[in-house]
């Protein structure tokens, strides 16, 4: 939990903004990488045990390198700079910036305000060197979801096990140009999909904010008027309104939203990891098509 004490300091909502931010993160992270795991019991129901190596490992590799590292830089901010040090919490690098520079092979002491010229932009030593590797390494995975499973099915006989009883064999191009598309849609989702879970941090604030309106401006107001005898009575007709908005506004339009939000965020983001939906034509009830399949085959 968070010490209450910050409800009623000054700077509160910058420190649960940014808070709330990274837990948002944090939580889409392992959602996600949860839903690649998944794919896994997919390859063994179906089989594929070799697409483990092939599209599993690299997926899950692509996303753990990059963004549970990022998640990993949140936890050692929190934990290495405190109130212990004086310096300590001026000093604290941003993460995002430090990802944006790894990303991009910038070295964070480049380009640094001079009013932080004695702040260490790195959290532990040879950072630096290890994000470059981590970069690198997922970068390698991206050959291997490109072209692993096309090179599988063309070359090594796993083309006859792909195509269930009764399908078209499908060409070699189209399996390389449906694998490409696959691979730059999980590259790019990786990137949009964990900003989709800061939604979770616009549904915490919106949510704070209204029960903070409710109760400051409604409920509050009958705590303080100071009248003797009849603020009892005053406090139950604010409570009614104070309660009114609570239900209607908070329970029903804010769990509503909720619900639709998470419901986006489940769908897309967490079922598109190893849910494809390839499966048998829907093909209706109907009397008509039994018929004339009965003639047919008579």
């Amino acid at each position: 939990g968070m010490d209450p004490v910050w409800q009623s300091a000054s700077n509160k909502i910058i420190f649960q903004n940014s808070f709330k931010m990274k837990l948002s993160i944090i939580i889409g992270v392992i959602h996600m990488v949860f839903g690649v795991c998944m794919s896994v019991v997919n390859h063994g129901y179906f089989g594929n045990g070799i697409y483990v190596l092939l599209e599993f490992l690299p997926q899950v590799l692509f996303l753990i390198l990059l963004f549970a590292y990022m998640c990993v830089l949140m936890f050692m901010k929190w934990i290495l700079y405190g109130p212990p040090d004086h310096e300590s919490i001026y000093c604290a690098p941003s993460v995002l910036i430090t990802f944006i520079n790894m990303m991009l092979f910038k070295d964070s002491n480049s380009g640094k305000d001079p009013k932080f010229k004695d702040c260490d932009p790195y959290m532990y030593p040879y950072q630096n060197s290890i994000q470059m590797g981590l970069v690198l390494l997922a970068v390698l995975c991206i050959p291997v979801m490109l072209l692993g499973k096309p090179i599988y099915l063309l070359c090594c006989g796993g083309l006859k096990k792909h195509h269930k009883e009764g399908q078209e064999e499908e060409p070699a191009g189209e399996i390389w140009i449906h694998q490409a598309i696959h691979t730059v849609e999980y590259i790019l989702s990786t990137i949009s999909h964990t900003a989709s879970y800061l939604r979770l941090w616009a549904l915490s604030l919106a949510h704070a904010q209204l029960s903070e309106v409710l109760w400051q401006m409604v409920f509050n107001m009958g705590l303080v008027m100071g009248i003797e005898y009849y603020g009892g009575i005053i406090i139950y007709i604010f409570f009614a309104f104070w309660a009114f908005g609570t239900i209607a506004i908070l329970i029903l339009m804010e769990g509503l939203s909720a619900f639709l939000h998470t419901l986006r965020l489940h769908w897309v983001e967490f079922c598109s990891k190893f849910y494809s939906g390839n499966g048998y034509l829907f093909i209706p009830f109907s009397f008509k098509r039994i018929i004339s399949q009965e003639d047919e085959e008579e």
